[in-house]
């Protein structure tokens, strides 16, 4: 009975903080496309964070039958140099990516990561074309010149990781 009253008075000692949430608020400064006249570009959703894998096999296996995911076919882009596989998590996606040739951007990724990791982010825009605009002339690099179709048959454009606080951003059309 007296090591059932101690455990509690050691228990009631480690209790005594309490879990006390923090609210957070918004920005409520303005959006990026203010502020340059003419721009009408509205930043949406997180469509999908894209991970680099080394084995596609593999990966989807995890997140298909250890995790319980639905996952998509593999689809080759040729013209990104991938392959891709989506994971549908509800609120979002997680975009698969293995090289596809030699000459595909994972391969040199996976070479510095060998157990892959992180590639990118994708975030929908209402307008590519004046968001592409508006963020050149804001002096935010692009990788490509013009827009190229991505894995959904939309629009993309990738902007430079230095320019967005190391994080490779793909911009998608709504």
């Amino acid at each position: 009975m007296a090591a059932s009253v101690l455990k509690v008075a050691r228990l009631s000692k480690c209790v005594r903080h309490t879990y006390s949430p923090t609210l957070r608020t918004l920005s409520t400064s303005t959006p990026l496309c203010q502020g340059i006249p003419g721009s009408v570009w509205k930043l949406g959703r997180l469509n999908h964070i894209a991970i680099a894998v080394p084995d596609m096999e593999k990966a989807t296996a995890l997140y298909r039958d250890v995790l319980g995911a639905q996952v998509s076919d593999k689809v080759p882009l040729p013209e990104h140099g991938v392959y891709t596989v989506f994971v549908e998590l509800g609120n979002t996606k997680l975009e698969l990516l293995h090289p596809l040739g030699e000459k595909s951007p994972i391969t040199g990724f996976l070479q510095k990561n060998k157990s892959g990791g992180m590639h990118h982010i994708c975030i929908e825009v209402d307008d590519i074309s004046v968001a592409i605009v508006d963020l050149k002339a804001r002096n935010i690099r692009t990788l490509s010149a013009e827009p190229r179709i991505g894995a959904h048959g939309k629009p993309v454009m990738f902007l430079h990781p230095k320019d967005c606080d190391g994080v490779l951003v793909e911009l998608e059309q709504a």
